[in-house]
């Protein structure tokens, strides 16, 4: 009996690249390589994760990655480009899946390149190219290093929104109910001060960045200061502190959505901010893994 790489990934917590890049390796007995696909022992446990000894945290592993990557600073235009811009195409195709657009990764290249896919909405187009105006927004300000506002936050907001001009950078003024989620998002009377009380909370924690991000983030989901956009917007706010702080930018997928989901319920019914946390080291570790491949 063989499972795939997906079934495997599955199974053991992990993405399916790296399932295939510990078969490559080597490192799962019993393997069979078919062309570009991989017949995997059904029985075969997940191997040890050499990527980080095993006396040290994962937090630490991404402290010692980043202290590497830091050592290859100022990186070339060329460098720089080279890592983002594969990145951005995936990351607007994820993010804006994660909230029901409908175009497939390679509709989402397409219509960033300019082209009209037949039979989707407009409304699709203009949320692929709204998120890659924001991420691109979001790297200028990065080069600026200015502390996280509420007017920052508008402005990312006002160009994610591209399909509601009229709601675009500004707070909600209706009540609403996120359906499916443990928590109920506050009065529109009480955004104001939960969002000014939110930065203030950032600003001064002195937690990991990983456990900071991870909390802001869904404290501010659970504000849920806009009418819509709320998601891809704290996202990109995720990234751009991320970016800030010399850590690459991450891209939650669309396939690890029920984690995603999840993770926020853990935090608001057992008030447990590990299963977000968790989810955020993997992903910066990963991306952190392979910056340093490709430098």
């Amino acid at each position: 009996m063989y499972m795939s790489v997906k079934q495997a990934a599955g199974k053991w917590g992990i993405s399916d690249r790296r399932v295939r890049i510990l078969c490559s390796e080597g490192k799962v007995p019993g393997v069979i390589r078919e062309g570009r696909s991989y017949r995997i022992p059904a029985e075969a446990k997940k191997p040890e994760d050499g990527r980080y000894k095993s006396s040290e945290s994962l937090f630490e592993s991404i402290d010692r990655k980043k202290a590497e990557l830091d050592g290859r600073r100022p990186l070339t235009e060329g460098e720089v480009e080279r890592l983002t811009e594969q990145f951005v195409v995936e990351y607007t195709y994820n993010s804006n899946a994660i909230e029901g657009n409908t175009l497939t990764l390679r509709e989402t290249d397409m219509v960033l390149r300019g082209l009209t896919i037949d039979q989707k909405p407009l409304k699709d187009h203009m949320e692929a190219v709204g998120h890659k105006e924001a991420f691109d927004f979001v790297q200028d300000l990065v080069k600026d290093q200015l502390p996280l506002s509420e007017s920052i936050i508008k402005q990312i907001h006002y160009l994610v929104l591209a399909d509601k001009k009229d709601d675009r950078g500004v707070y909600r003024r209706v009540p609403v109910k996120i359906v499916g989620a443990k928590h109920e998002p506050v009065q529109p009377y009480l955004i104001q001060p939960k969002m000014e009380q939110l930065l203030e909370d950032y600003r001064y924690s002195t937690e990991h960045m990983i456990s900071r991000l991870a909390r802001f983030h869904i404290e501010f989901e659970a504000i849920h200061p806009f009418i819509d956009g709320n998601g891809r917007t704290g996202r990109l706010l995720v990234n751009l502190e991320l970016m800030k702080a010399g850590y690459p930018p991450i891209d939650i997928k669309f396939a690890d959505r029920i984690a995603y989901y999840n993770a926020f319920d853990e935090y608001h019914v057992k008030h447990n901010l590990g299963a977000m946390e968790k989810l955020f080291a993997g992903y910066v570790n990963e991306r952190l893994d392979s910056y340093l491949a490709m430098l």
